[in-house]
């Protein structure tokens, strides 16, 4: 199983809080569109196994119409073996999300939408700058259901100034409008931002760690209680309705990422594209994928994996550890895992090592302190 990541590097605004790679011009919008066309035919090559996935990232997918989607869509038809039920998923901001988008969208092969929703609340949203109000935020999952089944939102916590009474009822919101899959994340004060900046001049409150936390409690409490699966750290969903997409990058799976700033991996390499677009489509237009290549070592696939299996429910294997990476990994993760499994942060489950409730906040951090450092 492998899955195609396509990124659409364009968006409305900026908010304040995002460090992806986008831009606000669209004016170089149908030569990134035929460049992304020209890769995905340049690298059919690099995926041999059956396509099960292809997702739509950016910046803000649903800047395209549908018929560039439709086009990207029929490219990857021709060039790869797609699944005959793939899941095909478009990240989408709710301002997109016209009655008329998502009827055109409703008649095309993408089955599956993430919605940036982020906050039902019009303060939490102009604190971000966000595209949209709170009104347009309940108004497209309205229309988009008319025409989708599976449709995940995204929310986001931890907000400087956002009470545990304003998450609950954001959480609320969402659960009455019986959204299957729900992606939440932190609020991360990311280098290079406007956020970052507001910050140090003290225009707006610092990010607040404690707060982050009992809004992750709530989160996984209140979503478990009305039957979602928390699969992975920041994803939860209700029987069926977990993301394939998700699923293979955080089971290890291979991935192509099309696009500038894409990222590929095919289990023992990693590479990125430039995160430039006019340089990108220059490239493409020559023929040259403008990438890096970086060869992992055993020890590089081992951390990874012990980095992407403690944040889902399906934990880390032993007897995997030893099969790919060899008797002293396996020695040597128990030995690290000891003092996590006396104190309740970690289950060693015959085989298997998950993280508990008590420690699934402090998931990177534990596999940080389980990470090989030093061999190859």
């Amino acid at each position: 199983m492998s899955s195609i990541y396509i990124h659409i590097p364009f968006c409305k605004q900026a908010c304040h809080y995002c460090d992806f790679h986008f831009s606000t011009s669209l004016k170089k919008k149908d030569e990134l569109v035929n460049a992304l066309k020209t890769e995905l035919s340049l690298r059919k090559l690099e995926l041999t196994n059956t396509v099960e996935c292809i997702y739509f990232g950016g910046g803000t997918p649903s800047l395209l119409s549908a018929e560039e989607l439709n086009s990207l869509i029929e490219t990857v038809y021709t060039n790869y073996n797609v699944s005959e039920t793939p899941e095909i998923t478009l990240e989408a901001n709710p301002d997109d999300l016209t009655k008329d988008k998502i009827k055109e969208l409703g008649k095309s092969k993408i089955n599956r939408l993430s919605i940036g929703i982020q906050s039902f609340f019009e303060d939490d949203l102009k604190l971000m700058n966000r595209a949209h109000n709170a009104k347009e935020a309940l108004q497209c999952i309205e229309f988009s259901k008319t025409e989708f089944d599976n449709i995940s939102i995204d929310l986001i916590y931890g907000i400087p100034g956002m009470t545990t009474q304003k998450w609950k009822e954001n959480l609320n919101i969402a659960l009455q409008l019986d959204i299957p899959h729900i992606s939440s994340y932190a609020l991360t004060v990311e280098p290079n931002t406007a956020l970052k900046r507001y910050i140090e001049k003290g225009v707006v409150p610092p990010v607040d760690d404690d707060l982050a936390k009992q809004h992750f409690d709530i989160l996984v409490e209140t979503l478990q209680q009305a039957g979602y699966s928390n699969y992975e750290f920041s994803n939860f969903g209700k029987q069926g309705y977990h993301s394939k997409n998700n699923t293979a990058y955080w089971t290890g799976k291979s991935y192509l990422g099309i696009g500038p700033s894409a990222h590929s991996y095919n289990g023992k390499q990693r590479s990125w594209n430039i995160n430039n677009n006019p340089k990108y489509i220059k490239s493409i237009q020559q023929g040259i994928i403008p990438n890096e290549v970086e060869t992992l070592s055993v020890t590089d696939r081992y951390n990874e994996y012990v980095m992407t299996g403690l944040r889902t429910i399906w934990g880390i294997s032993l007897s995997k550890i030893e099969k790919e990476f060899g008797l002293i990994f396996k020695t040597y993760v128990l030995q690290q895992a000891k003092n996590f499994i006396e104190d309740h942060l970690l289950f060693l489950d015959g085989d298997t090592i998950v993280v508990t409730k008590k420690g699934k906040f402090l998931s990177d951090g534990i596999a940080s302190e389980l990470f090989m450092l030093n061999l190859k």
